[in-house]
């Protein structure tokens, strides 16, 4: 059975609407979409860190409890685990303020099987960090010799505008590990100094990985995919909460090439356009069932 490895940060969100808290869930972007593939019966494991404290142990029980293997989340003895305060607005888009207290430089993980066409996702700060680079770079390494898919997810937040410099060196590394990239407009406006898709892929993107899709939240999914050009429209919905919108779109996206059996060979001789399609379907499926709840992930099990 194919595996999802996923690396990346945890925090429990507390949600706001205004300046009332109205929920507190465990999150963080690679997490949302493990737990939406969890539920999704899909076979995953999660390599990340944890406070020693309740959190952490509702964190670590949480991934349990949904499907997801915690073997691998290192708890540190002396830090608390981080926060996210999410801010919505009239639109139901989130506005972070995040407090961490994480030492970051001595995360510590056995590394799991993998397989030939196995699914590693990864992506945010998390990714970049320099403090934590040589162990997810040498995760990184091990999963590509091992023949999986690697799927990034660039996911730059604004708050890191003035860390780009110091981390560009490790962004360009991770492209070049990629099989396929997503980043929304938002991410490479701060990343790049521009949004466009077609100058991104051109200018930033093709030399490295040649699977591009640019996200812009309730406006058109842009592909650019070895000679495949293509905008595909976003349903109008009613949203109660666009929080894990992007991760959602991440795990559907990996669920519709579990579904499709699209291996890792596929994807570097060029999907056909049918085959892009249907995995864009299943992405914007999966983000646009978490717009519809107060939650980080979907809700529904699927066979």
């Amino acid at each position: 059975m194919r595996k999802v490895i996923g690396i990346g940060e945890t925090v429990l969100d507390i949600i706001f609407k205004g300046d009332t808290p109205i929920n507190a869930v465990p999150g963080g972007s690679v997490f949302n979409g493990l737990i939406s593939l969890g539920r999704s019966g899909v076979k995953t494991t999660f390599i990340s860190e944890t406070g020693n404290d309740r959190i952490g142990r509702r964190i670590i029980s949480f991934l349990e409890e949904n499907g997801v293997d915690a073997s691998n989340v290192c708890v540190h003895k002396d830090s608390k685990s981080p926060l996210s305060l999410a801010f919505l607005d009239d639109n139901n888009d989130a506005e972070y303020i995040f407090y961490k207290d994480h030492p970051h430089d001595n995360l510590d993980f056995s590394y799991p099987e993998i397989n030939n066409d196995d699914i590693v996702m990864f992506g945010s700060f998390y990714a970049v960090n320099p403090v934590i680079r040589s162990q997810v770079a040498a995760f990184l390494d091990f999963a590509k010799s091992h023949g999986a898919i690697i799927y990034y997810d660039v996911n730059y937040r604004a708050s890191h505008r003035n860390d780009v410099i110091k981390i560009r060196a490790n962004l360009l590394e991770n492209l070049e590990y990629c099989d396929i990239v997503r980043g929304s407009v938002d991410d490479f406006e701060v990343l790049f100094g521009h949004s466009d898709a077609d100058k991104i892929y051109r200018n930033d993107i093709s030399f490295y990985t040649r699977n591009f899709i640019r996200t812009q939240g309730a406006k058109s999914v842009e592909l650019r995919a070895n000679g495949i050009s293509k905008s595909y429209p976003v349903e109008r919905m009613e949203t109660v909460s666009t929080i894990g919108a992007g991760d959602n779109f991440n795990a559907g996206l990996v669920y519709g090439m579990i579904k499709n059996n699209v291996t890792k060979q596929q994807i570097a001789d060029g999907m056909p356009e049918a085959l892009w399609d249907k995995l864009i379907a299943s992405a914007q499926q999966f983000a646009g069932e978490c717009c519809k709840s107060i939650y980080n992930y979907i809700e529904g099990v699927r066979s």
